[in-house]
């Protein structure tokens, strides 16, 4: 509790560093399926505006990128999902200090794929953002919450609706 309240205000709490600045922002962008881009613009349009998150953190304009190769591709699993497939090379390349997106678990909705990002972000020093909060994976406290988004997305996936014999298809 004492790291937490040592930490100076202002972008990024404390946790983003000169290091992660040093290496670009990228804006993963996604949604599940063809009718959800279609239909739920606002969202799409929400996560776009992300680079400006970004930017506030400390992000100059040409280290911001998106990738959105994966819009109407379910994160159920990795197959076929060319822009998460960039993402993860990025990182391992230690090309990427933080991932912004505006739930970080529409990385990955099965707990295999979402510790291997877990694991490469812990191991590259790459932060992992959302609209709650800057996530550094290879601190405990921050793992934890990371790994709980995790588990309740997975369970999303899988997990019918009171009523409804289908999983929650929002935001697979």
């Amino acid at each position: 509790m004492g790291e937490r309240a040592s930490r100076p205000p202002g972008p990024g709490g404390g946790k983003v560093t000169a290091g992660h600045r040093s290496r670009d922002a990228v804006i993963y962008v996604r949604q599940s399926t063809f009718t959800q881009t279609q239909e739920n613009t606002e969202s799409l349009a929400l996560q776009y505006e992300l680079r400006q998150h970004a930017a506030a953190l400390g992000w100059a304009e040409q280290q911001i990128s998106v990738i959105d190769d994966d819009l109407a591709r379910s994160a159920a699993c990795t197959s076929g999902r060319l822009g998460f497939t960039d993402l993860v090379a990025a990182v391992g390349l230690g090309k990427v200090g933080i991932i912004v997106g505006r739930e970080v678990s529409r990385l990955a909705r099965n707990n295999t794929d979402w510790y291997q990002v877990l694991d490469l972000c812990s191991i590259t020093d790459t932060l992992i953002a959302d609209s709650d909060g800057i996530y550094h994976p290879g601190d405990f406290n921050d793992r934890l919450v990371l790994g709980l988004k995790g588990q309740m997305a997975e369970m999303l996936c899988r997990v019918p609706i009171r009523g409804s014999s289908e999983p929650v298809s929002h935001g697979r």
